[in-house]
């Protein structure tokens, strides 16, 4: 009886300390099913990180026209687009920020992915009458939102047309949008060509995201044109299905861009 009895304590014993060990691990541990997440959107597609006055700057090319920053704890998306990339991989959207209304720009099922109920939104005057939401922003026009500055700036076509006979992008419809993030500015053309308007961000620039893709915006000579009227330190190719790196870095150098190409879909 005796030995039965020690028998019965012991397995009980082992049983409660392997449950309070691993009670204790997870715990301990500090890992939420938030934090695994996050973990999982990190390693989902590789941010590059910049340094601020305010802290890092993390930048995510998601593809396509839709670019993602991180920066102070907050979370802006830029045109998310579902055919480019899983959303439900990245963290969802404490601003979502639209630059004009064409399916690849706007696109409400990448949205309601990224979304939250408290997130925030600054589209063009023609997204908020299709959405029926978000603040419009114009050519011209500046906000402050958690502590980044936001400029909308033009962009338009002044070559390529429909077939109808109109640009693709009229001038004053769509919006491009300069952020600064920290003593850091970052410049997202949206669908543009090689404006005159960008003469006056000439050397104002860290990073730029500049189109390149016919018909709807630039040819390798207006990008390069694009990319010498800004003089960005770095340039991001996109909005693309092709790029000849070796013929546009020869046309760059001495410029002082450098060039980095991510994968327009992820």
């Amino acid at each position: 009886m005796k030995k039965y009895f020690v028998l019965s304590f012991t397995i009980v014993f082992c049983l409660f300390t392997a449950c309070g060990n691993k009670s204790a691990a997870k715990a301990n541990s500090g890992t939420t099913t938030d934090s695994l997440s996050m973990a999982t959107q990190s390693e989902y597609i590789k941010a590059d990180v910049y340094e601020t006055n305010k802290g890092p700057l993390k930048v995510t090319l998601v593809g396509h026209g839709s670019v993602m920053f991180e920066y102070g704890g907050k979370i802006i998306q830029v045109d998310p687009y579902s055919k480019i990339a899983d959303y439900s991989k990245l963290p969802k959207a404490d601003l979502i920020i639209l630059t004009h209304e064409h399916a690849d720009h706007l696109d409400t099922v990448a949205i309601n992915a990224v979304k939250r109920a408290d997130t925030h939104y600054i589209v063009s005057k023609v997204c908020n009458e299709i959405l029926k939401y978000g603040d419009i922003m114009n050519n011209g026009d500046k906000t402050v939102w958690s502590d980044i500055s936001i400029e909308a700036v033009p962009a338009y076509n002044i070559v390529n047309k429909n077939p109808q006979g109109g640009f693709y992008h009229p001038k004053g419809r769509g919006n491009g949008y300069v952020f600064s993030f920290g003593d850091k500015k970052v410049y997202v053309a949206g669908d543009t060509e090689n404006i005159p308007e960008m003469d006056r961000l000439k050397g104002s620039i860290d990073i730029a995201f500049l189109p390149k893709n016919l018909p709807y915006t630039m040819n390798d000579d207006m990008f390069v044109d694009a990319a010498k009227k800004v003089r960005p330190k770095v340039l991001y190719p996109y909005h693309m299905s092709e790029f000849d790196n070796d013929k546009i870095s020869k046309a760059l150098d001495g410029t002082g861009i450098t060039l980095e190409v991510r994968p327009m879909k992820n």
